[in-house]
């Protein structure tokens, strides 16, 4: 139940995240398209800045858990599975420190954005919480999909992201190695 719950917040914050990919190329080409008109299209740009890390921080549980994130496995591949086991721990255990942090930081930065009721210096006066929000989510899903992975590594099965990675070139798509 947990497993399936949890596939599924990766897969809509990923596809949230893509949706923002949507809305930056439908907002750049109606700007392009505004400006020859003689349209003034100043807010765009803070918007299109805003949906930029929306995407980036919403996308990167998904990425982690298919194996998108770049890995340097030249050693891994080397060394005993037991060997390769502590050392994915090692890493999922570092990862889960400086995540933690950065979750810990996005939440603390966009609660005193809120608190202070900081407005957006641009041409669209918006409180910066809101669009600071997918920085703090996707953070803590960052931080959870660690975690995921390190309890999976920890109780000795195969990670999620190897997996995943295996299965792609299994059916012949290597385009991820390009």
């Amino acid at each position: 139940m947990w497993r399936r719950g949890l596939d599924r917040l990766y897969l809509a914050a990923g596809a949230l995240g893509a949706f923002f990919i949507l809305v930056i190329a439908v907002l750049m080409v109606g700007q392009s398209l505004l400006r020859e008109m003689g349209v003034r299209t100043g807010a765009v740009n803070d918007v299109v800045a805003w949906c930029c890390a929306a995407a980036a921080f919403l996308t990167m549980a998904h990425a982690f858990k298919h194996g998108d994130f770049v890995r340097v496995t030249l050693l891994l591949d080397h060394v005993a599975p037991a060997q390769r086991r502590r050392m994915e721990i090692t890493a999922l255990s570092v990862g889960l420190v400086a995540t933690g942090y950065l979750a810990w930081s996005a939440c603390l930065f966009t609660h005193e954005s809120w608190v202070f009721n900081d407005i957006a210096q641009g041409m669209l006066p918006m409180p910066l919480w809101i669009p600071q929000l997918s920085f703090a989510f996707g953070s803590v899903l960052l931080w959870v999909a660690l975690l995921d992975e390190w309890l999976l590594v920890w109780r000795g099965a195969e990670p999620t992201y190897v997996r995943e990675v295996k299965e792609r070139h299994a059916r012949g798509d290597f385009s991820a190695e390009v």
